[in-house]
């Protein structure tokens, strides 16, 4: 037992470190952890996209200057630690290091590798979903209340991480009814946890309440725009897809929960993947939401091929070994942009990954590269042009030129790099960048950054005095590659009190129940 912890924590420091040796350092931030990034200068209970735990995370980056190991230290992190508990649900099961080994397997072979590389609340989530099953595991192992209690911190900081949460507590609680471990809803203590975790998840409800839910509207916008084109069919393909490296592992652990009788006691966890795989399926939700009922699978999954091979050759473990190395060595670079984006472009197009539909866009399209590494490009090179524009400007004229983007990639990454560009705060009413924006800003000039070719075609654009497209983004593969950099001088007051409106008419659409 000993030999196998003491590896257990020795694999996870190497999972920690992987993605730091294997992505490419040429790759930036993607823009969804700009976004992350800027809520923790404006920490707060909540904000428009998730709960407030990943905010706190990212104000820590802001003490070390923005360092992108930071960044990534704490999706790498807690993908460590979500191994291990893994790796303890397997020791606590009786398994030893065979099983461990599979584990540590599965979560540098998959889309784990991605999902805890990347600084956004996915890695909470998941991490989150397994120390709550994990907790009722050691309850019905051990019988100690004090696993119920720590069940009730897990799904009060759980729901502070990511509201998809909810889905798991409710799957857990549904397996748990629908097994013999219904006998749990009889202890008190249990209880006494549900209180712990709404004591710990009502100052984000509260938050929420006071800005009139506008999780109801992000949801709502997500859905419209996202959700309801994802069928049914692809989300369960996509299913075997993601974790396809050891898909014979997370196979056999959900075999094992629901069909072998000395595992009988865990039959719930069995019975909560299907009810949260039905739950994503009528909200039509994408297909990593499901990526937190994997690691105990997983664990399962590892521990029973471990009894199954226990006085067998060595040369089936090998095999089971053997099968996952070679699967990830060829799917690790679709886990992580390994190498240059030209290069990288070209070892899809030779090993005709676009087959696979992982170069596949929101907007249905095959692309050159997946739309994240994309999404991970062209950023500086953004805001040195944006800053090259603002500083054209006199001093007279910079204190009154507001610095603004269409959508919050764009923003984030000004931000992201304001201070080794000299840009002062960027604004934008697109997503939490929305509750940023002051009510009243006087300003005569605008640095405009848009995703829109198009946008020296607009009418708005006659309300200024001079118009000048300053720059526009280059770096190849890059989401944003088209984007614009426009200078816009001498603002009228039509234009002024049009932007004024703007601002409140999207302030007001983010309140459905006002």
């Amino acid at each position: 037992m000993k030999q196998a912890n003491r590896l257990l924590y020795f694999l996870a420091l190497v999972k920690f470190i992987a993605p730091f040796l294997l992505q490419n350092g040429i790759y930036e931030p993607h823009r969804d952890e700009m976004l992350y990034v800027a809520e923790g200068n404006h920490l707060a209970w909540g904000f428009m996209e998730v709960p407030p735990m990943l905010s706190l995370l990212a104000w820590t980056t802001h003490l070390f200057n923005y360092n992108i190991f930071w960044l990534k230290f704490w999706p790498s992190f807690f993908g460590a630690l979500t191994m291990i508990v893994s790796g303890k649900i397997v020791l606590s099961l009786g398994g030893r290091t065979f099983a461990i080994f599979l584990i540590f397997l599965s979560f540098l072979l998959g889309a784990f590798l991605r999902m805890q590389f990347l600084f956004q609340p996915n890695f909470l989530e998941i991490f989150f979903w397994t120390a709550i099953v994990y907790a009722v595991i050691r309850f019905i192992q051990t019988d100690h209340v004090s696993w119920l209690y720590i069940l009730g911190i897990a799904c009060g900081l759980g729901m502070l991480s990511k509201y998809s949460v909810i889905f798991y507590i409710v799957s857990i609680l549904v397996g748990l009814v629908l097994s013999k471990q219904r006998r749990i809803f009889k202890n008190k203590h249990l209880y006494f946890a549900i209180i712990i975790a709404l004591v710990l998840f009502l100052p984000n409800f509260i938050w929420q309440y006071q800005h009139h839910f506008p999780v109801a509207f992000h949801m709502n916008k997500l859905q419209q725009t996202q959700l309801q084109y994802i069928s049914p069919s692809s989300f369960l393909i996509d299913q075997l897809i993601m974790n396809f490296p050891v898909i014979f592992i997370w196979l056999t652990g959900l075999y094992a929960l629901l069909f072998v009788s000395s595992l009988k006691d865990y039959r719930f966890v069995g019975f909560a993947y299907f009810a949260v795989i039905g739950i994503l399926l009528l909200g039509h939700g994408k297909n990593y939401y499901a990526m937190g009922a994997y690691p105990v699978l997983l664990a399962f999954g590892s521990f029973q091929l471990e009894q199954i091979t226990k006085n067998r050759s060595t040369f089936i473990r090998a095999v089971l070994i053997g099968i996952p190395l070679v699967m990830g060595y060829y799917l690790i670079p679709i886990a992580l942009p390994i190498m240059e984006p030209t290069k990288l472009a070209a070892f899809y197009e030779k090993r005709a990954i676009k087959k696979m539909g992982v170069l596949n866009w929101e907007d249905g399209k095959a692309h050159p590269l997946p739309q994240d590494f994309a999404d991970m490009l062209g950023w500086e090179e953004m805001a040195s042009k944006s800053a090259k524009a603002y500083h054209s400007l006199n001093d007279l004229e910079k204190k009154s030129t507001l610095v603004y983007c269409d959508n919050y990639g764009e923003a984030g990454a000004l931000n992201y790099y304001a201070k080794k560009y000299q840009l002062p705060e960027t604004y934008s009413d697109n997503a939490s960048f929305l509750y940023w924006m002051p009510d009243s800003l006087h300003f005569d000039n605008i640095v405009l950054v848009t995703d829109d070719v198009h946008e020296m075609e607009h009418d708005f654009l006659k309300n200024f005095k001079e118009v000048v497209l300053f720059d526009s983004i280059t770096t190849s593969l890059s989401r944003e590659r088209g984007s614009l950099i426009l200078l816009l001088k001498g603002m009228n007051e039509q234009m002024r009190q049009d932007f004024k409106l703007k601002i409140q008419k999207a302030k007001k659409e983010t309140s459905p129940v006002q």
